[in-house]
């Protein structure tokens, strides 16, 4: 994994303040995650930025590039621009260890903290789970609705519509999908 031995910060040698390093993201990079599958090529620039502090480092990640991906509905590639900001903390402790997505713990003795695998993460959630070139963009926002079982919004107006007509026609069955809408509509 020499490759991304590119993606360390030497952080011990860092003075109190803040510092700005710069990252390319070509093609090489997701070759080393086995990602080949969902991007088919990159440029993206990540700019991190390091506010060193006594306790902490706060790290801030700018993504700015595109990838190139391939459309799950008609296999065509384009490209997806990247445009973006995610940030991390460090916390000094006395084990290494992961918080929570956004925190993790590091010892006063790390040397060095590797960015590569954040860089992956962000990328990775920042590409949309359905990829749709943008030639096809307007057609997917109408026929997706037209799908059978599809959700729909009922506003206010059109539940009050069919409580009247329930009071108007007492002997004529409510449809239960009606019914059941009434019932949480009591309960606010």
């Amino acid at each position: 994994m020499k490759f991304l031995r590119n993606y360390d910060i030497d952080i011990i040698k860092l003075k109190d303040g803040k510092h700005v390093f710069g990252f390319e993201v070509k093609d090489e990079f997701f070759k080393h995650f086995d990602a080949e599958d969902w991007v088919n090529g990159s440029n993206v620039h990540v700019t991190v930025t390091l506010n060193k502090t006594v306790s902490v480092i706060e790290a801030e990640f700018k993504f700015e590039g595109k990838v190139r991906l391939t459309c799950d509905r008609s296999l065509e590639e384009f490209d997806y621009a990247i445009n973006f900001t995610e940030k991390v903390i460090y916390k000094y402790g006395p084990i290494e260890q992961e918080i929570s997505e956004e925190i993790f713990m590091i010892t006063k003795d790390t040397a060095q903290i590797n960015v590569a695998q954040l860089i992956y993460e962000f990328m990775l959630l920042s590409i949309p789970a359905k990829k749709i070139h943008p030639d096809y963009l307007d057609e997917m926002d109408d026929e997706e609705f037209e799908e059978e079982g599809s959700l729909v919004y009922l506003s206010e107006e059109a539940l009050n519509e069919a409580q009247e007509e329930k009071d108007e026609n007492p002997d004529q069955p409510v449809d239960p999908r009606w019914e059941i809408l009434n019932k949480l509509k009591q309960k606010d």
